[in-house]
């Protein structure tokens, strides 16, 4: 069921062309992992194997998608910081259809495609060592 429900949020992804519903299908899928505590462990800076590939930061590339979509959606008073609010701006414009290459968001919207294949490949070779 894991391993089926990850497979749909990933050919979401996969399949979404270049616009704000990328950015909600990775959001989607990041919260699908962080939801299931077999994902979220499996892409641990504990494990060796991640830290070797860099998982752990790929993995807070989307993480922080994410969490610029969780931002967009809540009313806040608290000080987010500043990488979040650039998060949040860039975000923003993009789901308002202005998609300019100086946004950040957007240029890299290819390199968050490949950071999902990496994540996604990681977390099924995880899932077949849970499962020998």
């Amino acid at each position: 069921k894991i391993k089926s429900d990850l497979d749909k949020k990933y050919l979401k992804i996969m399949k979404t062309p270049a616009s704000f519903a990328l950015y909600t299908a990775i959001h989607d899928f990041v919260k699908y992992i962080e939801l299931n505590s077999i994902l979220s462990k499996s892409l641990s800076y504990k494990v060796k194997g991640n830290r070797d590939l860099g998982i752990p930061a790929k993995y807070g590339s989307l993480r922080q998608i994410y969490q610029g979509i969780e931002d967009i959606n809540t009313e806040s008073d608290d000080d987010l910081g500043h990488e979040r609010y650039i998060t949040i701006r860039d975000l923003s414009q993009i789901q308002d259809g202005e998609t300019f290459d100086r946004n950040a968001f957007w240029k890299k919207r290819e390199t968050f495609k490949k950071l999902t294949v990496q994540i996604y490949e990681r977390l099924n070779i995880q899932l077949a060592d849970v499962k020998k």
